[in-house]
């Protein structure tokens, strides 16, 4: 079902200061930054090898990590992985009985269909992402 980790979700209570503690410490200094004022954040995305870090800042407390954000603090927020049809792939899970946040997919960034898995789902305590990318995947 994975084909591969698509990236990796960081809650951070100020963008500027996580994208120049990246940029100082480690080099990194290609970002993309972009605003969803409709899911109330902002966030800054690299690419470090084929992964894709994504520092998000809430912008508002209806943002959906601003609770995680003030109970646990700045850190790894969720994990998403590449499916090829994420349709399916929801379908499939649902059958199999784990707990959707989303029961369809919902648009994203760089033209991607998005859906999140709740985290108690096997005791994992991790907040997954499923990410099918629209385009051919020979632009990756």
């Amino acid at each position: 079902m994975f084909t591969l980790i698509d990236h990796i979700g960081m809650a951070v209570e100020d963008l500027d200061q996580a994208v120049a503690f990246y940029e100082d410490s480690f080099g990194v200094q290609d970002w993309e930054r972009c605003e969803m004022p409709e899911r109330s954040m902002k966030l800054a995305s690299t690419k470090i090898g084929d992964t894709l870090i994504e520092l998000i800042q809430p912008t508002s407390e209806q943002a959906a990590f601003a609770k995680f954000l003030k109970d646990k603090g700045p850190g790894i927020h969720h994990i998403a992985y590449r499916v090829e049809d994420i349709n399916a792939a929801l379908e499939q899970l649902k059958a199999r009985g784990v707990r959707l946040l989303d029961e369809k997919p919902r648009l994203g960034m760089h033209d991607t269909l998005t859906a999140f898995l709740h985290p108690k789902n096997g005791k994992q305590g991790v907040l997954m992402e499923l990410v099918q990318h629209q385009h051919s995947a020979s632009h990756h």
